[in-house]
């Protein structure tokens, strides 16, 4: 940092944006961080959404914890409507002009709406609705209370998410996809029939390989055609399509733009004034669109511009996508169906359960684990860190070794190393929830506020609340030895 304090602008009160926000409050305390945020709510966890959806938590439980203090100026309903880069000025939708030494872009993603026929993207009808904002959840909940029939457009992972949290409120729910098994980008042929046959189990119904051709809706409800001939009634339509980089004003600004802002390892742009984070940020090629990347982009922008560490670099991590919703557990990281390496497989249709295992050079390179599998917390870590895996590969596999006993070595927290990831959104490990632990954090709430863990996509909050209440048991002096 120069001796002057210095004036940061960031575009963008999301999960990236707030957390940006966050990091360089807690290390500027010369800095004046102004954050922008087009939606006029709070900073909220958009990883709930589909948790706020099934009515087992309200509003104030998907808010993120904002920053607060001296030097932090938040307005929320204002949107950016230009850069000025020549004079370090953004221009609002309200007239106002804010300067600044370096700009934050933390603008995300936009849902995307099909081209279809009586689809129109910039008047979509009342009971169409995509699924991105806390807004768009609002409406869905709202029309859902009167609805007896859903159809969700798209069989990734937030369709999926969608899909159940409505079947919960008690609806009958189906879901169109185009290509022939759901979650194409995740999963292979084999495990997303067999995710199909759990969620209809939980009474979700999914027509594959279809696409839909036309769309007719009005204030009774939906019609959508589709290219089997089939037509298909519904009482509202959830677009889950996937989402698009928010790259407009970084374009208009003449920034470097191809599928999002182009960025360096220091995710600074075409301008060095200029910094991309999220979704809205390409950094080598890849577009990341999961909030673990986001928030560990914050945490090098923060360090850069700060100079606490000019030299920080951000590096992709291996990604693992989990979906765990009520009935349904998954985990899948890499591609399992390409590259070298030896290959398991195991299926149990009866039970929902599939497993899938790429291992090269006696590491973990793929997997995808699906239903009760109790060694699902030993293949993240394995493939996370990158460590020489078991011998006895079927212990992986199946979850519990020939004998019988759990594959996983860290049953207990006591046999948990340290070193463990326990929270992988914000890079939290086993050692870091103990310190927090004995530094006076007594309940879970406690240690999750202390250590963010369990604040992302929230898949952790078991494991955090297991080690809480093994500490709460165990003499703090034989702690972690």
């Amino acid at each position: 940092m120069t001796g002057r304090s210095e004036r940061i602008v960031v575009v963008g009160n999301g999960m990236a944006g707030a957390r940006v926000a966050a990091e360089l409050h807690a290390r500027g305390e010369d800095l004046k961080v102004t954050v922008l945020g087009a939606e006029p709510h709070p900073a909220y966890n958009r990883i709930m959404l589909s948790t706020l959806l099934t009515g087992k938590i309200g509003e104030s439980e998907v808010e993120l914890a904002e920053v607060a203090g001296r030097g932090v100026d938040l307005r929320t309903g204002v949107t950016v409507s230009a850069i000025d880069r020549a004079t370090g000025l953004v221009r609002t939708d309200d007239g106002d002009r804010i300067p600044y030494d370096h700009l934050v872009l933390a603008t995300g993603s936009r849902a995307v709406v099909p081209a279809l026929p009586g689809l129109d993207p910039a008047r979509l009808p009342e009971r169409v609705i995509p699924f991105r904002t806390l807004d768009d959840c609002r409406r869905i909940v709202a029309l859902s209370g009167a609805a007896r029939r859903a159809l969700v457009l798209g069989g990734g992972l937030l369709g999926l998410e969608a899909a159940r949290g409505l079947a919960l409120r008690g609806l009958d729910v189906g879901v169109v996809h185009r290509v022939p098994y759901l979650m194409d980008r995740q999963l292979d042929p084999a495990a997303g029939a067999m995710l199909a046959g759990t969620l209809a189990d939980l009474g979700v119904t999914t027509h594959l390989a279809v696409e839909p051709t036309a769309l007719r809706a009005d204030a009774t409800g939906v019609r959508l055609e589709l290219s089997d001939g089939r037509s298909l009634d519904a009482d509202l339509l959830v677009l889950a399509c996937g989402v698009r980089p928010d790259t407009d004003l970084a374009a208009a600004a003449g920034l470097k733009v191809e599928r999002g802002v182009l960025v360096d390892d220091r995710l600074r742009t075409s301008d060095q004034r200029i910094s991309a984070i999220g979704d809205c940020a390409q950094h080598d090629g890849t577009l990341t669109g999961l909030v673990a990347p986001a928030w560990a982009q914050a945490r090098v922008v923060a360090q850069v511009v700060t100079g606490q560490d000019p030299q920080a670099r951000y590096r992709a991590r291996p990604v693992v996508t989990r979906l765990k919703a009520a009935g349904i557990d998954l985990a899948a990281m890499g591609d399992p169906t390409e590259g070298p390496g030896e290959e398991l497989t195991f299926a149990d249709p009866a039970r929902g359960t599939y497993a899938r295992l790429r291992i090269h050079d006696d590491r973990l390179a793929a997997a995808i684990l699906l239903g009760d599998n109790p060694s699902v917390g030993t293949v993240i870590q394995l493939f996370d860190r990158g460590h020489p895996v078991p011998t006895d590969r079927r212990a992986l596999l199946l979850g519990r070794a020939v004998g019988g006993a759990v594959a996983a070595p860290a049953a207990s927290p006591a046999l948990m190393p340290d070193a463990a990831t326990v929270c992988q959104c914000n890079t939290v490990s086993k050692g870091a929830l103990v310190r927090c632990w004995r530094d006076g954090a007594r309940t879970v709430d406690a240690v999750v506020a202390g250590t963010r863990a369990g604040t992302g996509c929230g898949s952790c909050r078991d494991a955090v609340a297991g080690i809480v209440d093994w500490l709460s048991r165990t003499d703090p002096v034989e702690v972690g030895r």
